[in-house]
Protein backbone atom coordinates (compact mmCIF):
# COMPACT_ATOMS: atom_id res chain seq x y z
CA UNK A 1 0.00 0.00 0.00
CA UNK A 2 1.16 3.66 -0.84
CA UNK A 3 2.53 5.51 2.05
CA UNK A 4 -0.54 8.46 1.02
CA UNK A 5 -2.99 5.48 1.28
CA UNK A 6 -2.63 4.93 4.69
CA UNK A 7 -5.31 5.51 7.10
CA UNK A 8 -4.90 8.58 9.57
CA UNK A 9 -4.96 7.86 12.73
CA UNK A 10 -5.57 9.69 16.34
CA UNK A 11 -4.22 8.24 19.56
CA UNK A 12 -6.72 8.72 22.63
CA UNK A 13 -4.74 8.47 26.15
CA UNK A 14 -6.02 8.09 30.18
CA UNK A 15 -3.27 9.06 32.06
CA UNK A 16 -4.79 7.95 35.77
CA UNK A 17 -3.36 7.46 39.89
CA UNK A 18 -2.51 3.81 38.66
CA UNK A 19 -2.84 2.93 34.91
CA UNK A 20 -2.00 4.19 31.34
CA UNK A 21 -4.54 3.68 28.81
CA UNK A 22 -3.79 4.28 25.05
CA UNK A 23 -6.40 3.57 21.69
CA UNK A 24 -5.64 3.89 18.42
CA UNK A 25 -8.59 5.01 16.50
CA UNK A 26 -9.06 6.09 12.57
CA UNK A 27 -10.64 8.81 11.78
CA UNK A 28 -14.40 7.61 12.15
CA UNK A 29 -13.01 7.16 15.98
CA UNK A 30 -13.44 3.69 15.87
CA UNK A 31 -11.08 1.95 18.29
CA UNK A 32 -8.80 -0.15 16.40
CA UNK A 33 -6.47 -1.41 19.06
CA UNK A 34 -5.51 0.04 23.29
CA UNK A 35 -2.43 -1.06 25.38
CA UNK A 36 -2.02 -0.51 28.83
CA UNK A 37 0.49 0.23 31.19
CA UNK A 38 0.85 0.56 35.61
CA UNK A 39 1.53 4.44 36.01
CA UNK A 40 4.16 3.84 38.83
CA UNK A 41 3.44 7.49 39.90
CA UNK A 42 6.30 7.24 42.67
CA UNK A 43 8.87 7.37 40.20
CA UNK A 44 8.10 11.19 39.06
CA UNK A 45 7.43 13.06 35.82
CA UNK A 46 10.27 11.97 33.62
CA UNK A 47 9.28 8.60 33.97
CA UNK A 48 5.69 8.92 33.67
CA UNK A 49 6.34 10.26 30.31
CA UNK A 50 8.37 7.62 28.93
CA UNK A 51 5.97 5.03 30.23
CA UNK A 52 3.00 7.40 28.19
CA UNK A 53 5.72 6.84 25.30
CA UNK A 54 6.19 3.70 25.39
CA UNK A 55 2.20 3.09 25.85
CA UNK A 56 1.09 5.22 23.01
CA UNK A 57 4.10 2.69 20.82
CA UNK A 58 2.58 -0.41 22.03
CA UNK A 59 -0.89 0.19 21.33
CA UNK A 60 -0.08 1.59 17.46
CA UNK A 61 2.19 -1.19 16.98
CA UNK A 62 -0.63 -3.78 18.23
CA UNK A 63 -2.47 -2.29 15.59
CA UNK A 64 -0.29 -3.34 13.06
CA UNK A 65 0.65 0.67 12.37
CA UNK A 66 3.31 2.85 12.73
CA UNK A 67 3.59 6.04 14.70
CA UNK A 68 3.72 8.18 11.11
CA UNK A 69 0.09 7.82 10.51
CA UNK A 70 -1.02 9.43 13.98
CA UNK A 71 -1.75 12.87 13.29
CA UNK A 72 -2.21 13.71 16.62
CA UNK A 73 -2.79 12.22 20.36
CA UNK A 74 -4.67 13.78 23.09
CA UNK A 75 -4.73 13.06 26.42
CA UNK A 76 -6.53 12.91 29.62
CA UNK A 77 -4.86 14.15 32.50
CA UNK A 78 -5.87 13.70 36.42
CA UNK A 79 -5.81 17.57 37.82
CA UNK A 80 -5.95 21.34 36.61
CA UNK A 81 -4.88 21.28 32.99
CA UNK A 82 -3.89 24.60 31.21
CA UNK A 83 -5.72 23.23 27.79
CA UNK A 84 -3.42 26.49 25.85
CA UNK A 85 0.16 25.25 26.71
CA UNK A 86 -0.33 21.29 27.85
CA UNK A 87 0.81 22.01 31.45
CA UNK A 88 -0.45 20.27 34.45
CA UNK A 89 -1.03 22.77 36.71
CA UNK A 90 -1.64 20.84 39.25
CA UNK A 91 -2.35 16.69 39.58
CA UNK A 92 -2.50 15.44 43.63
CA UNK A 93 -2.79 11.71 42.24
CA UNK A 94 0.43 11.93 40.38
CA UNK A 95 2.39 14.42 42.98
CA UNK A 96 3.02 16.92 40.23
CA UNK A 97 3.02 20.43 39.56
CA UNK A 98 3.16 22.81 36.45
CA UNK A 99 4.29 19.69 34.51
CA UNK A 100 5.04 20.48 30.69
CA UNK A 101 3.42 17.67 29.68
CA UNK A 102 2.62 18.40 26.04
CA UNK A 103 6.20 19.90 25.55
CA UNK A 104 7.78 16.43 27.07
CA UNK A 105 5.78 14.19 25.20
CA UNK A 106 6.33 15.95 21.43
CA UNK A 107 10.02 15.44 22.44
CA UNK A 108 9.67 11.82 22.39
CA UNK A 109 7.28 11.05 19.75
CA UNK A 110 7.21 14.28 17.39
CA UNK A 111 3.77 13.90 17.40
CA UNK A 112 1.52 17.38 17.79
CA UNK A 113 -0.20 16.18 21.18
CA UNK A 114 -3.41 18.25 23.15
CA UNK A 115 -3.98 17.83 26.67
CA UNK A 116 -7.24 18.08 28.73
CA UNK A 117 -8.52 17.32 32.25
CA UNK A 118 -9.14 13.70 32.37
CA UNK A 119 -12.69 14.41 33.37
CA UNK A 120 -13.37 16.49 30.46
CA UNK A 121 -12.20 14.31 28.52
CA UNK A 122 -14.21 11.13 29.61
CA UNK A 123 -17.21 13.67 28.79
CA UNK A 124 -15.93 14.71 25.77
CA UNK A 125 -16.22 11.09 24.87
CA UNK A 126 -19.46 10.21 26.33
CA UNK A 127 -21.24 13.52 24.32
CA UNK A 128 -19.44 12.75 21.22
CA UNK A 129 -19.20 9.03 20.13
CA UNK A 130 -22.14 7.46 22.96
CA UNK A 131 -24.44 10.45 22.69
CA UNK A 132 -23.95 11.41 19.49
CA UNK A 133 -24.00 15.06 20.63
CA UNK A 134 -27.95 14.93 21.86
CA UNK A 135 -27.52 16.32 25.02
CA UNK A 136 -26.72 20.14 25.21
CA UNK A 137 -26.07 20.23 28.53
CA UNK A 138 -24.02 17.37 30.13
CA UNK A 139 -22.41 16.35 33.96
CA UNK A 140 -20.07 13.72 33.93
CA UNK A 141 -18.68 12.09 37.03
CA UNK A 142 -16.14 9.35 37.02
CA UNK A 143 -15.17 7.19 39.50
CA UNK A 144 -11.59 5.61 39.26
CA UNK A 145 -8.40 5.96 41.56
CA UNK A 146 -9.80 9.54 41.93
CA UNK A 147 -12.82 11.40 41.47
CA UNK A 148 -12.90 13.09 37.71
CA UNK A 149 -15.64 15.11 36.30
CA UNK A 150 -16.52 16.87 33.25
CA UNK A 151 -19.37 19.66 32.12
CA UNK A 152 -20.70 20.22 28.64
CA UNK A 153 -22.82 23.52 28.04
CA UNK A 154 -23.99 24.17 24.40
CA UNK A 155 -22.40 21.00 23.14
CA UNK A 156 -18.95 22.28 24.38
CA UNK A 157 -16.37 21.70 27.21
CA UNK A 158 -16.87 24.35 30.04
CA UNK A 159 -13.60 25.09 31.24
CA UNK A 160 -14.15 28.24 33.86
CA UNK A 161 -12.42 31.04 33.96
CA UNK A 162 -9.07 29.77 34.24
CA UNK A 163 -9.52 25.95 32.82
CA UNK A 164 -10.00 24.87 36.67
CA UNK A 165 -14.36 23.95 35.96
CA UNK A 166 -15.17 20.50 36.81
CA UNK A 167 -13.07 19.41 39.50
CA UNK A 168 -16.14 17.98 41.45
CA UNK A 169 -14.24 15.51 42.88
CA UNK A 170 -13.17 17.77 45.42
CA UNK A 171 -16.54 19.17 46.30
CA UNK A 172 -16.68 19.10 50.34
CA UNK A 173 -19.30 16.60 51.50
CA UNK A 174 -18.05 15.50 55.09
CA UNK A 175 -16.72 18.80 57.22
CA UNK A 176 -13.74 16.99 58.70
CA UNK A 177 -13.65 13.67 57.34
CA UNK A 178 -11.10 11.81 55.90
CA UNK A 179 -7.92 13.50 54.12
CA UNK A 180 -7.70 14.10 50.58
CA UNK A 181 -5.11 13.66 48.46
CA UNK A 182 -5.71 17.58 47.01
CA UNK A 183 -4.49 18.45 51.14
CA UNK A 184 -8.23 18.84 52.45
CA UNK A 185 -10.36 16.68 53.80
CA UNK A 186 -13.74 15.57 53.90
CA UNK A 187 -13.91 15.88 49.72
CA UNK A 188 -16.14 13.33 47.06
CA UNK A 189 -12.88 11.74 46.14
CA UNK A 190 -11.51 10.86 49.49
CA UNK A 191 -15.43 9.13 50.54
CA UNK A 192 -16.18 7.24 46.84
CA UNK A 193 -12.93 6.91 44.59
CA UNK A 194 -11.81 3.31 44.42
CA UNK A 195 -8.72 4.74 46.51
CA UNK A 196 -11.46 5.72 48.99
CA UNK A 197 -13.26 2.67 49.04
CA UNK A 198 -9.95 0.66 49.33
CA UNK A 199 -8.92 3.00 52.17
CA UNK A 200 -12.28 2.09 54.07
CA UNK A 201 -12.12 -1.78 53.93
CA UNK A 202 -8.47 -2.00 54.93
CA UNK A 203 -9.26 0.33 58.03
CA UNK A 204 -12.17 -1.81 59.22
CA UNK A 205 -10.37 -5.23 58.43
CA UNK A 206 -7.96 -3.78 61.26
CA UNK A 207 -10.44 -2.87 63.28
CA UNK A 208 -11.55 -6.25 63.49
CA UNK A 209 -14.38 -6.62 60.71
CA UNK A 210 -14.85 -9.56 58.47
CA UNK A 211 -14.49 -9.73 54.96
CA UNK A 212 -14.32 -12.19 52.78
CA UNK A 213 -11.55 -10.18 50.96
CA UNK A 214 -9.12 -11.78 53.56
CA UNK A 215 -9.63 -15.61 52.53
CA UNK A 216 -8.99 -13.76 48.74
CA UNK A 217 -6.09 -12.05 49.07
CA UNK A 218 -4.52 -12.41 52.70
CA UNK A 219 -5.09 -9.88 55.65
CA UNK A 220 -2.81 -6.78 53.96
CA UNK A 221 -5.66 -6.95 51.18
CA UNK A 222 -2.41 -6.46 48.71
CA UNK A 223 -3.69 -6.46 44.56
CA UNK A 224 -7.06 -5.08 46.15
CA UNK A 225 -9.31 -4.29 42.74
CA UNK A 226 -13.01 -3.50 41.83
CA UNK A 227 -13.95 -6.18 40.51
CA UNK A 228 -13.04 -8.09 43.71
CA UNK A 229 -15.63 -6.04 45.40
CA UNK A 230 -17.92 -7.10 42.96
CA UNK A 231 -17.24 -10.61 43.57
CA UNK A 232 -17.48 -10.31 47.11
CA UNK A 233 -20.81 -8.24 47.49
CA UNK A 234 -22.38 -11.16 45.08
CA UNK A 235 -21.21 -13.70 47.64
CA UNK A 236 -22.83 -12.09 50.63
CA UNK A 237 -20.32 -9.96 52.30
CA UNK A 238 -21.95 -7.64 54.23
CA UNK A 239 -18.95 -5.14 55.35
CA UNK A 240 -17.91 -4.67 51.04
CA UNK A 241 -21.57 -4.11 50.58
CA UNK A 242 -21.39 -1.16 53.62
CA UNK A 243 -18.67 0.50 52.44
CA UNK A 244 -19.93 0.42 48.49
CA UNK A 245 -23.60 1.39 49.68
CA UNK A 246 -21.98 4.78 51.31
CA UNK A 247 -19.94 5.32 48.68
CA UNK A 248 -22.62 5.47 46.54
CA UNK A 249 -25.21 7.30 48.83
CA UNK A 250 -22.32 10.08 48.45
CA UNK A 251 -21.90 10.11 44.88
CA UNK A 252 -25.91 10.60 44.60
CA UNK A 253 -25.43 13.78 47.07
CA UNK A 254 -23.32 14.89 44.89
CA UNK A 255 -25.24 14.51 41.86
CA UNK A 256 -28.19 16.10 43.53
CA UNK A 257 -26.07 19.39 44.50
CA UNK A 258 -25.11 19.62 41.14
CA UNK A 259 -28.77 18.99 39.73
CA UNK A 260 -29.09 21.95 42.10
CA UNK A 261 -26.72 23.81 40.40
CA UNK A 262 -26.25 23.08 37.01
CA UNK A 263 -29.22 21.46 36.50
CA UNK A 264 -27.85 19.42 33.04
CA UNK A 265 -30.06 17.57 30.45
CA UNK A 266 -27.75 14.44 31.17
CA UNK A 267 -25.74 12.89 34.04
CA UNK A 268 -23.63 10.36 33.08
CA UNK A 269 -21.52 8.20 35.85
CA UNK A 270 -18.17 6.47 34.55
CA UNK A 271 -14.80 4.58 35.52
CA UNK A 272 -13.34 1.75 36.67
CA UNK A 273 -15.33 1.72 39.61
CA UNK A 274 -18.84 2.60 38.18
CA UNK A 275 -17.92 -0.28 35.60
CA UNK A 276 -17.07 -2.46 38.20
CA UNK A 277 -20.05 -1.99 40.46
CA UNK A 278 -23.03 -0.82 38.45
CA UNK A 279 -25.65 -3.01 39.44
CA UNK A 280 -24.38 -2.44 43.17
CA UNK A 281 -24.32 1.12 42.90
CA UNK A 282 -26.48 2.72 40.44
CA UNK A 283 -30.44 2.34 41.59
CA UNK A 284 -28.37 3.63 45.62
CA UNK A 285 -27.21 6.72 43.75
CA UNK A 286 -30.25 7.56 41.68
CA UNK A 287 -32.55 7.13 44.54
CA UNK A 288 -30.28 9.23 46.86
CA UNK A 289 -29.65 12.00 43.94
CA UNK A 290 -34.34 12.11 43.67
CA UNK A 291 -33.73 12.57 47.47
CA UNK A 292 -31.61 15.61 47.78
CA UNK A 293 -31.97 17.28 44.93
CA UNK A 294 -34.80 20.15 44.99
CA UNK A 295 -38.37 19.47 43.75
CA UNK A 296 -38.45 20.16 40.13
CA UNK A 297 -35.14 20.91 39.26
CA UNK A 298 -34.96 16.23 38.24
CA UNK A 299 -38.08 16.57 35.85
CA UNK A 300 -36.81 15.09 32.42
CA UNK A 301 -32.92 14.67 33.65
CA UNK A 302 -31.76 11.43 32.35
CA UNK A 303 -28.89 9.96 35.25
CA UNK A 304 -27.18 6.87 33.29
CA UNK A 305 -24.23 4.85 33.33
CA UNK A 306 -21.77 5.29 30.90
CA UNK A 307 -21.47 2.18 28.27
CA UNK A 308 -17.61 3.23 27.28
CA UNK A 309 -16.83 2.19 30.71
CA UNK A 310 -13.02 2.00 30.71
CA UNK A 311 -13.15 3.15 27.06
CA UNK A 312 -14.62 6.51 27.73
CA UNK A 313 -10.95 8.54 28.36
CA UNK A 314 -9.10 7.11 25.39
CA UNK A 315 -12.75 7.81 23.37
CA UNK A 316 -12.02 11.50 24.63
CA UNK A 317 -8.75 11.54 24.02
CA UNK A 318 -9.18 10.90 20.71
CA UNK A 319 -12.34 13.18 19.91
CA UNK A 320 -9.90 16.32 21.30
CA UNK A 321 -7.10 14.71 19.48
CA UNK A 322 -9.23 15.15 16.09
CA UNK A 323 -10.95 18.00 16.92
CA UNK A 324 -7.62 19.91 17.52
CA UNK A 325 -6.07 18.77 15.13
CA UNK A 326 -8.31 20.58 12.39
Amino acid sequence: MAETAKPDLFVGVDLGGTKILAGVFNSQLKLLQSAKLSTKSSRGFDAIVDRVARCVRDAVDEADMNLKQVRAIGIGAPGAVDPETGEVIFAPNLQWKEAPLKKELEKQLEIPVFVENDGNACALGVHELELKGRSRSLLGIFLGTGVGGGIIIDGKVYRGFNGAAGEIGHMVLQVGGPKCGCGNNGCFEALASRTALFREIQQRVKGGEKTILTDMLGSELNDLKSGDLRKAVRKGDKLVEKVIESAAEYTGIAVANLLNILNPETVVLGGGVIDALQDEMMSIIIETAMDYAMPGTVKGIEIVASKLGDNAGITGGAVLARQRFK
